[in-house]
């Protein structure tokens, strides 16, 4: 009897390791195939605040892209989109993504409310479909993800962060 509680115990033992195993070798698959697909810009389907579709096709070609995936209840956002507008004009040759899974109509507040809807290289878009955050592979508000003018990334920022470190990692001045 002991003998085949022992054999049965050391069966389910080495089982769950496998399982284990296999979990963790898939979840590291998964995430090596996500940085793959974001070296540069994937496809994406959105749509704007006022619910027209925005994808690849509709950025800027020869400009470098900052997405930023963002929540109009987060303090960091809001500063982050203060920083952006305080320095909108040392970002000349920057088209900014806005992208929040949130209604339109919250995001068309939040535009409004920092006065970025004026300016034709920001972009407010609503995830209809939630599938932003696994596209690009973010799980931090607000995150920035970086590609330059050949839609090649740059880097995944998850904070807010300075204007300094922007310009210096999208090297625009």
């Amino acid at each position: 009897m002991k003998k085949i509680i022992k054999t049965t115990s050391l069966v389910t033992f080495i089982g769950v390791l496998l399982f284990l195993g296999y979990q963790i070798v898939s979840k590291i698959n998964h995430k090596n195939e996500i940085a793959q697909n974001i070296k540069r810009i994937p496809e994406f389907s959105y749509q704007n605040i006022d619910g027209i579709a925005f994808t690849n096709k509709n950025l800027r070609e020869k400009t470098s892209t900052i997405f930023i995936y963002f929540n109009t209840e987060c303090d960091f956002c809001h500063e982050e989109a203060k920083i952006i507008k305080e320095n909108i004009t040392r970002f000349s040759n920057v088209q900014f993504i806005f992208v929040s899974a949130e209604k339109p109509e919250q995001i068309k507040k939040f535009a409004q409310k920092h006065q970025l809807t004026t300016y034709d290289t920001v972009y407010f878009l609503h995830d209809n479909k939630n599938t932003f955050a696994t596209t690009f592979d973010v799980n931090a508000l607000p995150c920035l993800v970086l590609y330059d003018k050949n839609n090649t990334l740059i880097e995944k920022i998850k904070g807010q962060t300075k204007v300094e470190i922007l310009i210096k990692k999208i090297n625009i001045e």
